[in-house]
């Protein structure tokens, strides 16, 4: 079982394979990702990290939340897990429907007249 690990405030100079230096010293570290802009290429000062089992990664917690890294003390959580959106202010078909004002239109958009 895998245990995967938040890393943030890293200075921009971080690399993957630095990032998997860094945590192979607590214990075995699966993957090693940095963040990257995919505009300009360029860090965004989070990643994460896998690390092989569960003790591992409270080694890791427990050493690095906090160190200083190129002047700038990093953060090492238990990453959360990314949450499914099913609200209607996402970018979907729920979000575009005029369904849910019955005083306007016909329900469906577009330049239809409404009840005034």
């Amino acid at each position: 079982m895998t245990s995967k690990l938040y890393v943030g405030n890293l200075p921009y100079s971080v690399t993957d394979s630095s990032l998997r230096s860094n945590f192979s010293a607590y214990g075995g570290v699966s993957s090693a990702r940095v963040m990257m802009d995919r505009d300009t290429g360029i860090s965004k000062g989070f990643g994460f990290v896998e690390m092989a089992s569960a003790e591992d990664a409270e080694k890791a917690i427990a050493a690095l939340n906090g160190m200083s890294v190129d002047g700038r003390s990093i953060v090492v959580n238990p990453a959360r897990t990314r949450e499914a959106s099913n609200s209607s202010s996402a970018y979907s078909a729920e979000g575009y429907r005029a369904a849910k004002r019955s005083d306007v239109g016909y329900g469906n958009g577009g330049f239809g007249g409404g009840r005034y």
